[in-house]
């Protein structure tokens, strides 16, 4: 594929508590922002304050501050106005746990990423979700399949990342995020959605 350009393009990057894709997320926000992007860093409540065996919190908030150059939100009252003012063209949720595939599905709105979410969407504009459960083929599966069934919900290429030892468990290809990204400004999925197991 050429070269993306997204210069002026205003995209939220919001982070949810996969912490092991971490770094495979800040590498695809990294790549984002070299396609002209402005990045506008979103954190759910757990990705924004448990230190865990990859990253403390500290560290993971700098990192993600440093790729999109200006301040995180990570409260309700910080996210609310993304809808009210059409803050943003395009909302991603990378990584995107089996928690908030499930709060996105059922209307659910009680953390930053969720009502990020639910405030954009109400402008009939995309969101793009970058997956990473542990449950994807079972209790997540059905949250997945009514997601894309949905209007403006547009989905990371994923595929399985450990077939024997977690079977249900996939994980989305984050280098493909640019790519999905520029064909849900859109209105199209990339494809082909799921991939060989890898």
């Amino acid at each position: 594929m050429d070269s993306i350009n997204l210069g002026g393009v205003r995209i939220g990057c919001a982070m949810t508590g996969s912490f092991c894709t971490f770094r495979a997320a800040f590498d695809a926000w990294r790549a984002l922002r070299a396609t002209g992007a402005e990045l506008i860093p979103i954190l759910s409540f757990n990705a924004g304050s448990l230190d865990n065996r990859f990253y403390t919190a500290a560290d993971a908030r700098q990192i993600l501050t440093e790729i999109c150059g200006r301040e995180i939100l990570d409260s309700i009252p910080a996210v609310e106005p993304i809808g009210p003012k059409k803050l943003l063209d395009l909302l991603i949720v990378a990584p995107c746990t089996g928690n908030t595939l499930a709060k996105i599905a059922a209307g659910i709105t009680d953390t930053p990423v969720a009502l990020a979410v639910k405030s954009h969407l109400r402008n009939a504009r995309p969101v793009l979700l970058a997956i990473s459960t542990n449950d994807a083929l079972s209790g997540s599966a059905q949250n997945i399949g009514k997601l894309m069934n949905s209007r403006n919900i547009y989905f990371v290429p994923f595929r399985q990342d450990d077939p024997m030892g977690k079977p249900n468990s996939a994980v989305a290809r984050f280098d493909l995020l640019p790519e999905s990204a520029n064909l849900a400004l859109q209105g199209r999925q990339i494809q082909p959605i799921l991939l060989e197991s890898g």
